[in-house]
């Protein structure tokens, strides 16, 4: 079911205005990238990329009463493939009602995609957001495992203007090669929301390609997660400051906080020193009002 309000809209309409908190101090943390993998309750795909320990259901919800989140955003991942049976039993299992929203991930090219995708939506309509697709090498893969379709399939573009109707976002996991890719489709389709894994993975890329990730801020219905520190190696600092700058405090979104609340704590302290030159009302923005804004809560 459709909300009157696209994502594009709410997007659009932050722009410029800005987002009030609605108290002082510092807002609740909105965890918006969290895999959760129980091999033991739902088995990995046989052509699991990697096979991670357990991060269970369970183990989040204590996190999530130990650090006082918000709301979490389940990433569907990799091992599971296309099987979201345990996606669902999060969803069931919830610690309070609609306190989970999450990204699903299918084939783009399958003929079936929309069909599946759609009975997902069904059964869980105020639950999925939207649609992941990896794309983390330049050389396209026909098939296998999901990952590195060819971007200017059209295929792609079908599949992109399946979401748009489907008022789904779309969540590029890219590395900077990619971002001229992205700015094709994502013209094409001025509709959906386009969110950016992992601040655009830029130790993966040239100067010049991340430049051209950064420049995906002009499209107004493009987000960047602030996420992914660990597979930076440079500056972070400095880069922190260059993604600000583009993207602003509207379109920047807080993500993989950690798995303990001693991990969380560390991400915090550390949120707080990258983001140091901006208001507090700003980094209230990225910890977990943008999301709430973006998907809805």
């Amino acid at each position: 079911m459709k909300n009157k309000l696209t994502r594009r809209q709410a997007l659009i309409g932050a722009i410029g205005l800005g987002c009030e908190l609605r108290a002082a101090g510092t807002h609740q943390a909105v965890e918006s990238h969290v895999h959760l993998f129980d091999p033991q309750r739902v088995p990995y795909a046989p052509n699991a990329p990697y096979q991670p320990p357990a991060y269970t259901l369970e183990d989040h919800v204590k996190l999530v009463h130990a650090a006082g989140l918000k709301h979490s955003i389940i990433v569907h991942p990799e091992p599971y493939q296309d099987d979201h049976r345990y996606l669902e039993y999060c969803f069931a299992h919830e610690p309070s009602a609609g306190y989970f929203k999450g990204f699903c991930l299918f084939d783009p090219f399958r003929e079936d995609t929309p069909k599946r995708l759609g009975a997902l939506v069904d059964r869980w309509p105020r639950h999925i957001i939207g649609m992941r697709i990896h794309e983390v090498s330049m050389t396209p893969e026909a098939g296998g495992r999901i990952k590195n379709r060819d971007m200017r399939d059209p295929r792609m573009l079908a599949c992109w203007k399946m979401l748009a109707s489907m008022d789904l976002a779309v969540e590029m996991h890219c590395i900077p090669g990619q971002a001229a890719n992205i700015r094709n489709l994502a013209k094409e389709c001025p509709g959906i929301l386009v969110v950016l894994d992992h601040m655009g993975r830029p130790g993966q890329g040239t100067e010049k390609e991340f430049d051209e990730v950064l420049r995906l801020s002009e499209l107004p219905h493009v987000a960047m997660k602030f996420s992914g520190w660990e597979y930076y190696k440079g500056d972070l600092n400095a880069l922190t400051k260059r993604i600000y700058g583009a993207f602003g405090a509207d379109r920047l979104i807080w993500g993989t906080l950690g798995n303990t609340l001693a991990d969380y704590t560390q991400h915090s302290v550390r949120f707080d020193e990258l983001l140091s030159f901006a208001p507090e009302s700003e980094r209230n923005k990225i910890r977990g009002a943008n999301a709430e804004r973006l998907f809805r809560w």
